[in-house]
């Protein structure tokens, strides 16, 4: 299994014990915010990489 697959599940797992997040619709929604904001933390560590060179 992919990181990213063990990264959703694990996370999935989570949110359905969360008493603040009902139904699949919302957890689809903070899912999609939890990965764009990792991989956004990403592209920022690569870009100061970058300006250091």
């Amino acid at each position: 299994m992919s990181n990213l697959s063990t990264f959703v599940k694990r996370i999935r797992n989570i949110m359905r014990n969360d008493a603040g997040i009902n139904g699949d619709a919302q957890r689809i929604e903070q899912l999609a915010w939890l990965l764009f904001l990792k991989v956004y933390d990403a592209k920022e560590q690569d870009w100061e990489i970058a300006d250091d060179n």
